[in-house]
């Protein structure tokens, strides 16, 4: 009897989804039906387009900079860090509104509006005759009113990326039941082919828009960007019936904050020996819709807070400001444990804000002839970085995973901060690879005063190019899924924003960083900044990139071997597999 019961029960999660997610109707998901790869297909085509647009914009940013606008060197790649900066970092405010309050799917759309509304901008202020850089004079200095106009629409983009980026990946991640072994594993391998279609359209993006923008014209590309993302907007909306929805549980951070204060209100009391004298519900008392998580031994102090005081009954209704359970403590340890892995991260970050900025600038010095009619456009060279993402991803899901997995017995191959941590190696590679190249480029211009590097092909920068994406491949991927997976189950699009913060952070520490250089080195005979690439020591500062990433590597190998993984209590078993 008890046999045939397990097997009703059995049944009955393969056809349906309970993990409090609902579909469009608001009913119990059904699993045939709903969400897995016949959801995320939607859900990838819109990152395309979404990354198809930004990487057009971003990558011939600098140059728009510097040849339009006429900001020198220096001033156009802190403009650019800037702006990169805001974008990543405006994720936090996205995602927040996102998982408390406006849910992920009405967070993308309305950001996508809203991302639209600063694209079509954009095209009128190369388009409308008024709004133009020009008036037809013959001054050579842009209007203010393109200025404001220009940075006003790239800035309303950056706000329309805060809402849809967290948003959007977290949703698709979320079309895959975490307690369902078979749909487990395949969202391990959701983040690979969620990166491959982002670079799909990175690809796209930084080779022929960015060719049309240099060859036919701006207002045209930007006219293209607005209608591709206004399509994939409507086909993301067309995909709803095979969505599965999260609905809003208010803001994740107020039982964070509880379980500080109710800490802090019994730090006198000493903890028990047995965590099962800890408070902690029953998973059918569950309100938040989250899994319930296991109790660790680490910051101790925390477990104060699920303390049951004489008087207290746990079983009743509970003052959360003054007993917490065992799981809101433990969801407070996963984000204080994250804070040393955040940090390590940040050097990584500082190397990929070059591939914007100087990797992108040093390609205008460099012979980009194929034919004696066809220049590869400047911003065109980030695509061997998506080149290299690309090829990594295919080989690192199809072939390294299903190795590593037979030989680890770990159901992804290798941990997840294994995994940042050999992104980080490359990155130091990058960095002492570009430094050779540029103090090549340098030679032959010092050389003969009279020769400039325009007999340099341009393809020797495709090696720091491709390596930097192999490093994205793990490290960057990496992140994306250690920030999903180990936040709290309510913080899920926070967890992308975080992910996102390192990269916003990362563009601020490189504008600071080249700050405090060029101050330093402007006090001897030649700093390493000039107004141009010729009178500039880039390979002094890649250098010292190389050295700061490669002293934070070991840092962070310290601080990956203490971390301690989310150990969730798993709901459902459908067939075994191993708990990663």
């Amino acid at each position: 009897m008890d046999e045939s019961k397990k097997q009703e029960s059995g049944d009955d999660h393969e056809k349906w989804v309970y993990d409090s997610s609902v579909d469009y109707k608001g009913r119990v998901p059904l699993r045939a039906s709903t969400g897995a790869w016949k959801a995320s297909f939607f859900i990838i085509a819109t990152e395309f387009s979404e990354r198809l647009s930004y990487f057009a914009i971003a990558v011939n940013l600098i140059i728009y900079l510097t040849r339009v606008l006429h900001q020198d060197l220096k001033t156009a790649a802190k403009s650019v860090n800037n702006w990169a900066g805001v974008t990543t970092m405006m994720p936090l405010l996205g995602g927040f509104l996102a998982d408390a309050y406006l849910g992920r799917f009405s967070t993308v759309i309305a950001s996508s509006i809203l991302y639209l509304l600063g694209l079509l901008l954009l095209a009128m202020s190369r388009f409308i005759p008024g709004l133009r850089p020009w008036d037809g004079s013959i001054s050579d200095e842009p209007r203010k009113i393109h200025e404001i106009i220009f940075f006003l629409a790239i800035y309303m983009v950056s706000v329309g990326t805060g809402g849809h980026k967290p948003s959007l990946e977290s949703f698709g991640a979320d079309q895959f039941d975490d307690d369902h072994a078979e749909e487990r594993k395949k969202k391990m391998s959701f983040f690979n082919w969620w990166s491959f279609g982002l670079c799909c359209g990175l690809l796209l993006g930084v080779t022929v828009v960015v060719y049309i923008e240099d060859h036919v014209g701006w207002a045209a590309a930007d006219i293209i960007l607005v209608v591709v993302m206004a399509c994939t907007t409507l086909i993301f909306f067309v995909g709803r019936p095979f969505y599965r929805f999260r609905k809003p549980m208010g803001s994740p951070l107020t039982p964070m904050l509880q379980v500080i204060v109710a800490a802090f209100v019994k730090r006198n009391l000493e903890c028990p020996s047995e965590p099962d004298m800890l408070h902690e519900v029953s998973k059918l008392d569950k309100t938040r819709g989250g899994r319930l998580l296991f109790h660790t031994t680490k910051l101790k102090f925390l477990d104060k807070a699920a303390i049951i005081e004489d008087g207290q009954n746990s079983l009743g209704k509970r003052n959360p400001w003054r007993l917490s359970t065992v799981t809101e403590v433990e969801e407070l340890k996963l984000i204080l444990n994250m804070i040393p892995i955040w940090i390590t991260t940040l050097p990584f970050g500082i190397c990929v804000a070059q591939t914007s900025t100087f990797f992108i600038k040093q390609s205008t010095a460099l012979d980009r002839k194929i034919t004696s009619n066809f220049l590869i456009p400047p911003g065109s060279l980030f695509g061997l970085s998506a080149i290299g993402i690309i090829v990594a991803v295919a080989i690192y899901d199809k072939l390294l995973i299903p190795f590593l997995r037979r030989v680890t017995g770990n159901d992804r191959g290798i941990s997840i901060l294994q995994r940042i941590g050999i992104g980080m190696v490359f990155s130091v590679v990058t960095m002492i690879v570009a430094a050779l190249v540029e103090r090549k480029r340098l030679h032959i211009v010092h050389e003969n005063s009279m020769k400039n590097s325009l007999s340099m092909s341009v393809f020797w920068l495709a090696p720091q190019f491709i390596i930097i994406g192999v490093g994205d491949c793990f490290t960057l991927i990496g992140l994306q899924e250690y920030f999903y997976d180990q936040v709290p189950d309510s913080m899920r699009s926070l967890g992308i924003a975080f992910y996102l913060s390192v990269i916003g952070a990362s563009s601020f520490l490189s504008s600071f960083l080249i700050a405090v250089v060029d101050h330093v080195t402007e006090k001897s005979e030649k700093g390493w900044f000039g107004k141009d690439l010729n009178s500039s020591r880039l390979d002094y500062f890649y250098c010292l990139l190389a050295g700061i990433t490669a002293t934070n590597l070991l840092v962070y190998a310290f601080v990956a071997r203490k971390y301690p993984y989310k150990n969730v209590r798993r709901t459902v078993v459908v067939a075994d597999c191993n708990d990663v």
